[in-house]
């Protein structure tokens, strides 16, 4: 009869050749193929790179994803990621699938009960099963599970031993955001806040390089600087409001900026705002505290401040004139800045130009009168003219 010592070597073999043959199957997808076909599911994301937007979209196999909160924005910007062909994703979360979140994107009635990262991990290693994705069933902002927190995300890239490329919040409460604020900010790792409004109609994402732009905590939302209790808050049988239009934006805006990120094309947007109500966007540049309340930022600050400064080259400002050929048509270039009257007849009727008879095209002819009162006959014979 085999004791708990064989059982345990046996599972620590079969574990063994179970991550032998995800790394075979790893290397196998690893690259993506351009090939523009029906059957290849890559095939108009490489077109980025074949129209210039991005210089190596491959890149994005390399790139590992924390997605803290698999909500109403964390499971669409989770399957979004997994249909752009993301290396490796992290899900984060304690909560469980409900009919509740049925007006919402991507759960399904029949996963009610479920986790919400079981739930979310099976749907996505089905749309894309080339994506990595680790599950992480706990709460982030109890101490024991902190620490689980902190070593996921410090350990959770593509190569081993190596932190996560970024850190996406997509949470719905103050404490887990000052929670995720608090990791980042202690590991120095850029990551992307955002949310959404109680009413839904508005929502946010902002980005937070530590020491360079404004932590969760140097501009904090009043339950927390005012250290009021969150829970004080919610009213009995009151729930927010939720809208898959909403969501889907936010989420749309927090995955395009990422990707910009991570495959440094664009600007990404260090506050990037929404108003369904009027359509609006606001953006914004949010800079760090110096009184922040968080250690590990304003230690983050005094690095970045003592970082060496770059010179920015001053560019000559040499007004270069514009030299284009002659051509048959008569077109020119001119500057902008140029504001040249057009030629106007005293009709008050702008001459065309005229390819056959160049010389004369901005002359006024001889019979015609310079007097503004002319009939309309007299009129009809200058147009002829002209």
């Amino acid at each position: 009869m085999a004791t708990a010592e064989d059982i345990q070597k046996q599972i620590e073999t079969l574990q063994i050749q179970l991550d032998s043959l995800k790394q075979n199957a790893r290397t196998k997808i690893d690259k993506m193929s351009s090939e523009v076909k029906d059957s290849n599911p890559y095939s108009r994301l490489m077109a980025l790179q074949r129209m210039g937007i991005v210089n190596d979209y491959e890149r994005i196999r390399t790139k590992s994803v924390a997605v803290v909160g698999v909500g109403g924005v964390g499971s669409v910007t989770a399957d979004m990621l997994t249909r752009c062909g993301i290396g490796k994703l992290i899900l984060f979360d304690y909560d469980k699938v409900e009919l509740a979140n049925m007006n919402r994107l991507f759960f399904t009635p029949d996963q009610a009960g479920l986790s919400k990262v079981d739930a979310a991990a099976k749907t996505l290693s089905f749309i894309n099963p080339d994506v990595e994705i680790l599950t992480n069933n706990y709460n982030i902002t109890t101490v024991e599970s902190f620490e689980k927190f902190l070593d996921a995300i410090r350990l959770g890239g593509i190569e081993k031993n190596t932190p996560v490329d970024l850190v996406l919040s997509c949470v719905d409460n103050f404490e887990a955001r000052m929670a995720i604020n608090t990791a980042c900010n202690e590991l120095n790792l850029n990551w992307f806040e955002s949310g959404v409004s109680e009413n839904a109609v508005s929502g946010h994402i902002q980005f937070i390089k530590p020491g360079e732009l404004a932590c969760f905590g140097c501009a904090p939302p009043l339950v927390v600087a005012e250290n009021i209790d969150e829970k004080t808050l919610k009213r009995e049988g009151v729930c927010a409001a939720s809208l898959p239009t909403t969501m889907g934006i936010v989420a749309g805006m927090l995955v395009q900026n990422t990707l910009k990120y991570l495959l440094n094309f664009g600007e990404v947007s260090n506050y990037l705002g929404y108003n369904a109500l009027i359509d609006f966007f606001p953006k914004m540049d949010l800079r760090p505290n110096p009184q922040c309340d968080d250690r590990w930022c304003l230690k983050r600050q005094k690095e970045f401040q003592a970082r060496p400064k770059v010179d920015i080259p001053i560019v000559d400002e040499k007004v270069t004139e514009i030299v284009h050929e002659t051509n048959e048509w008569g077109i020119e270039l001119v500057s902008e800045d140029v504001k040249e009257a057009p030629t106007v007849s005293s009709t008050g009727l702008k001459l065309a130009y005229d390819p056959i008879n160049e010389s004369k095209s901005n002359e006024i002819p001889e019979n015609q009168t310079t007097n503004d009162d002319v009939s309309l006959e007299e009129l009809m014979a200058q147009m002829k003219n002209i």
